[in-house]
């Protein structure tokens, strides 16, 4: 972004003093990065684990205010987008993202629109589940196609809200252990549970979009350095919330799933069986309560995706294409930006039709596996050095804290790779 234009964007507000709004950019990337996956794995450690792992939840969080923050002070710091950054640390970002983004949004798109249509699936069986994934994937295909940001973003609090009140409401009614709750502060891995660990500490609402929030703050009209204080609260205040709503999660699995002696199956499936649980145990109106709670969770993570990856990808596009920064092509409704929120619709709907192409789904989850380790190092790139003005580079304690999420990345990225190469080798 030249710096006529970096002034422009200042004024656009008519110089009035920035102000922390609660719906804003941090709540749409907590709450898109927050899916059904990471609802499973949680349970499954609260059913195992009891409260045991608490502490990995809260780290969690606290790593991904760090890593949310990074993206965010990089753009407003410098006017630049992330993906621009990428590129000043070398053409590798670009051969690494390009496939990345093609071929995640291909098969996640599939996955997405699936997993918001398994509640509906449940709680209307007479629909079939296909008809239900198309018909979810067109529903965020019209309302980011033809939505403002403001527009999205409003969905997405009253999405947050509905997830909020069923799945913390849930928490409540299971009633939880407080002082065995405590007693999960303390850190500790259990036998066994060096993998719910990791997960827990790194996976939790951990997707590509959190790359996404710097263009949601531009979308925001966050441009500048000024806005540095309220894009830190925004997204402290967002992931406290991802937190609660977590830790909300690993109550219902530590006092229901454990108590009942219940296992759940790994997918979206086991949310399916929670809510036959949830039936059993409360009665017909909490166990459809949960599944209302359970598909909000997964459309606002479709309407997030369409959105903020879309952005990604036009801003991409564009730099291939030489577009000068703040091109129309390359932001919102832009031709780029139309052209990915169709490849994640309308192609994805084929794989509803055929069995799991392994070949694509390796790929993916090899491509996958690199993706936050990736976002992590470059991170440490960008915020130190020339890249940024010094005033908002990385203190020692920042370097220390990003390292830490980098190593944590990089592990599970390890381990989320050997599980995709694993069938290659009779695994």
């Amino acid at each position: 972004m030249s710096e006529s234009t970096r002034s422009l964007n200042a004024d656009l507000d008519g110089g009035s003093p920035p102000k922390w709004k609660i719906v804003g950019p941090g709540l749409v990337v907590a709450a898109t990065g927050v899916g059904a996956a990471d609802m499973v794995a949680t349970l499954v450690a609260g059913s195992q684990y009891g409260y045991a792992l608490l502490w990995a939840v809260i780290l969690g969080v606290i790593l991904k205010i760090v890593l949310v923050e990074g993206a965010g002070r990089y753009t407003l710091a410098t006017g630049k987008t992330i993906f621009e950054g990428w590129r000043t640390l070398g053409r590798w970002t670009t051969w690494y993202f390009g496939p990345y983004i093609i071929i995640w949004g291909f098969v996640y798109g599939a996955t997405a629109m699936s997993s918001a249509a398994m509640p509906l699936a449940a709680l209307f069986p007479a629909i079939d589940l296909k008809i239900w994934s198309v018909l979810m994937g067109l529903a965020g295909f019209a309302m980011v196609w033809f939505g403002k940001y403001n527009f999205f973003e409003k969905v997405t609090a009253v999405l947050v809200g509905i997830m909020f009140v069923t799945v913390v409401g849930l928490a409540v009614i299971a009633a939880p252990n407080i002082p065995e709750m405590f007693s999960g502060l303390i850190p500790m891995i259990p036998e066994g549970g060096i993998v719910y660990t990791l997960a827990l500490a790194g996976g939790v609402g951990g997707t590509i979009t959190l790359a996404a929030y710097g263009y949601w703050l531009r979308e925001k009209g966050w441009y500048t350095p000024k806005w540095m204080r309220v894009m830190r609260i925004d997204n402290t205040m967002a992931y406290v919330m991802t937190g609660i709503f977590v830790i909300a999660m690993l109550i219902v699995g530590a006092e229901v799933l454990r108590a009942a002696g219940v296992a759940i199956s790994g997918g979206d499936k086991g949310l399916l069986e929670l809510a036959d649980v949830l039936r059993e145990r409360y009665g017909v109106v909490v166990g459809n309560g949960f599944l209302v709670g359970f598909w909000a969770a997964s459309f606002s993570s479709i309407i997030g995706v369409w959105n903020g990856v879309s952005l990604m990808f036009a801003d991409f596009w564009g730099h291939m294409r030489k577009k000068p920064a703040n091109h129309p092509d390359t932001m919102t409704g832009g031709k780029y930006f139309k052209f990915y929120v169709l490849w994640l619709t309308f192609p994805p709907m084929v794989l509803f039709l055929l069995d799991k192409p392994i070949a694509l789904i390796l790929a993916y989850g090899v491509l996958g596996a690199l993706f936050m380790p990736f976002l992590a190092v470059t991170l440490l790139g960008l915020l130190n050095g020339k890249r940024v003005p010094k005033e908002w580079a990385n203190r020692w304690h920042t370097n220390g804290a990003l390292a830490v999420t980098a190593i944590l990345f990089i592990i599970l990225g390890g381990q989320q790779l050997w599980k995709s190469l694993s069938p290659l080798f009779g695994g």
